[in-house]
């Protein structure tokens, strides 16, 4: 028996089963540390549409959070930390790479390489000491100089393809995947992308995240899973995922700082 890290790829193969809508609130665990945006077990919405891509999803993403912040507080806005957040749509949409240079200065699309990428952000002032990837890498210049900017709902979209093992690449850009992820109040509450349905694609993904679970078993990396590659042989129309934590959800709409207030019996530190 395992604790489920999402509910991901078994609602894919219903939508490879031919049911076109799904969703499940689910609960999910994860070992990302405890602090006022994380709790090992939590809560998440998790939702696919066929022949829908991201851009559907982010429009679902701002209707539903907003419609639901107008039932709980009986408006679009609601005030955290002596700041006001308007969730009325539309919200921004943010290129990922423009971000991640605005505010740190580092083209991350010119440093491919993990030494390169580590030098150019170690000497923006960032710590990487515990960073050994690529993907570690670009998601630790998130989290410390483009999401505490994101006060205001928002979505930074177009992820690099190394942090994205399970999204379609852009139309663009090869180096880029139909993905996004929605920000308020300097934390993500939302993650989504247009599916890759390439099973030739998607293998290839998978084996790489194996090879680098080899390299690096300190981080974690999406595993090989051969029944949704078989699933997605059998055919898996376009789709559009997306994953929302309601428990951050909560803490926005309560006026909450931290999770543990949304959260009953919440993990402590030991």
């Amino acid at each position: 028996m395992f604790l489920r890290i999402a509910t991901e790829l078994h609602l894919k193969r219903l939508i490879v089963g031919g049911i076109e809508k799904v969703y499940e609130i689910g609960r999910i665990f994860r070992n990302e540390g405890i602090d006022a945006n994380h709790n090992p077990e939590f809560t998440t919405m998790e939702s696919y549409e066929a022949f829908a891509d991201y851009n559907d999803v982010m429009r679902l993403t701002e209707d539903l959070v907003s419609t639901v912040a107008a039932e709980v507080t009986g408006g679009a806005t609601v005030e955290l930390g002596g700041r006001v957040i308007d969730f009325t749509p539309p919200w921004p949409r943010l290129s990922l790479v423009e971000q991640i240079q605005k505010y740190s200065g580092i083209d991350i699309l010119e440093h491919q390489e993990v030494e390169a990428l580590k030098t150019e952000v170690s000497a923006s002032g960032i710590d990487v000491s515990n960073q050994v990837s690529w993907a570690g890498l670009v998601d630790k210049i998130i989290s410390t100089r483009v999401e505490p900017n994101l006060i205001s709902p928002s979505f930074l979209v177009d992820y690099p393809v190394q942090v994205s093992p399970l999204a379609k690449r852009t139309g663009y850009d090869d180096r880029l995947v139909e993905r996004f992820e929605a920000f308020a109040a300097g934390m993500e509450i939302a993650n989504a992308f247009t599916e890759l349905n390439d099973p030739i694609d998607q293998r290839a993904r998978f084996e790489n995240q194996e090879e680098l679970r080899s390299a690096l078993p300190e981080e974690e990396w999406d595993r090989l899973d051969e029944d949704f590659l078989v699933a997605i042989e059998y055919g898996m129309p376009p789709t559009g995922g997306l994953g929302m934590g309601i428990d951050r959800l909560a803490m926005l709409l309560c006026g909450q700082s931290t999770i543990r207030e949304v959260v009953l019996f919440p993990q402590m530190r030991t």
